[in-house]
């Protein structure tokens, strides 16, 4: 069974810097896309940023320049660097992983989650 956990988040005043980790383990493999979404309270799941396995990257607009996603292939494990943190960053971050798992067809798998806060 694939396995995906988050780790970094926390409380941080607005300004300041986390950095997010994501590891994909346990029956997964030839993983393409990963990356990370966000949901805030009261909103809809979003895409914050993702990376190919190539490493192309593509983010939400209200992010760029301020994070940057990296990836590990070697380790199946992504980042996030978030930089210049604003209350609106304020959510859940959900990693995510597209891959093969046993015989079955390539799909999306999620993490459990972390939360992030921002203050002002």
């Amino acid at each position: 069974q694939p396995r995906l956990v988050e780790s970094g988040g926390g409380l941080v005043q607005a300004g300041g810097s986390l950095r997010l980790s994501c590891l994909a383990s346990g029956d997964i493999f030839s993983i393409t896309t990963m990356g990370w979404y966000r949901q805030a309270p009261g909103k809809t799941r979003e895409l914050v940023a993702v990376i190919t396995s190539g490493g192309r990257t593509t983010y939400q607009d209200t992010v760029k320049g301020r994070f940057t996603i990296s990836r590990d292939n070697a380790k199946n494990t992504v980042y996030l660097q978030m930089n210049s943190l604003k209350p609106e960053d304020t959510a859940v971050y959900y990693c995510l992983a597209d891959g093969f798992s046993g015989a079955r067809a390539e799909r999306r798998y999620w993490g459990p989650g972390t939360q992030v806060t921002v203050s002002s």
